[in-house]
């Protein structure tokens, strides 16, 4: 399993050259990333030369995990206060820039990330087929207070990908937040982590209390997520 810090500088956010960046595609008050239209893109700092990288990412897990609500905190779009089925396809643009180590090059990742509704799943043949046409890579979510969607998550697997079809792969528990009355164990997690060789990163769905700032909880797994698709991109260009 591919290790933190392998193929990225994961504190380089943190530093002034990161960090003028990161402010340049924040909120005004920092705490999240600035929304994006399909259309937009930001608008960063002349004196440095980022190269764009496109990924399209497929959000699966069971119904009410907390899929829409999790793009959203990533994404810095408003975080919905109530559950909702999200009605065929929803597609969320965002950008995170991230420093690749072995090149000492920054590079905008430019992230679609594409959420279905599982009724909309099983109602329309299409809308499974579309998520998952030119993927780069899969977040399979589960909430740590619902054991069902956690059962589940190797099904999924099982069922959108193949050992060999080079996807970026990560899984994520949703409702960390609510981690006291936690249904999945520790050792679940490492077991799993083990067999499947994925991470399993963990996420609140409401910003940190302790911290006030919400960015500082995305930043570890949004710099996963890149570095798992940057790695990919690696493999493949290798196994040409």
């Amino acid at each position: 399993m591919l290790q933190p810090g392998y193929v990225l500088v994961h504190d380089w956010i943190r530093l002034p050259e990161g960090a003028e960046i990161l402010r340049s595609i924040s909120s005004i008050n920092g705490h999240h990333l600035r929304p994006y239209g399909l259309l937009e893109r930001p608008s960063l700092p002349s004196n440095f030369q980022v190269e764009d990288v496109n990924y399209k990412i497929a959000v699966v897990g069971k119904s009410g995990v907390g899929k829409t609500s999790t793009i959203a905190r990533l994404s810095g779009h408003p975080v919905p206060s109530t559950h909702s089925e999200t009605a065929g396809i929803q597609v969320t643009k965002m950008y995170w820039p991230v420093k690749i180590a072995h090149l000492n090059k920054i590079v905008m990742m430019n992230l679609s990330l594409w959420d279905t509704g599982e009724i909309a799943v099983k109602k329309f043949d299409h809308i499974l087929p579309a998520c998952k046409s030119d993927v780069d890579g899969i977040l399979f979510l589960f909430s740590f207070v619902d054991k069902g969607s956690w059962e589940e998550i190797p099904h999924l697997i099982s069922r959108l990908t193949d050992p060999q079809d080079q996807l970026s792969k990560i899984v994520i528990g949703t409702k960390f937040d609510q981690y006291a009355h936690s249904e999945v164990s520790q050792r679940e997690l490492r077991e799993f982590e083990s067999r499947w060789q994925m991470p399993v990163l963990k996420m609140c769905n409401i910003a940190s209390q302790e911290t006030g700032v919400g960015l500082c909880d995305i930043i570890p797994v949004l710099n996963c997520i890149c570095e798992h698709l940057w790695h990919r991109d690696v493999l493949k260009e290798e196994q040409k």
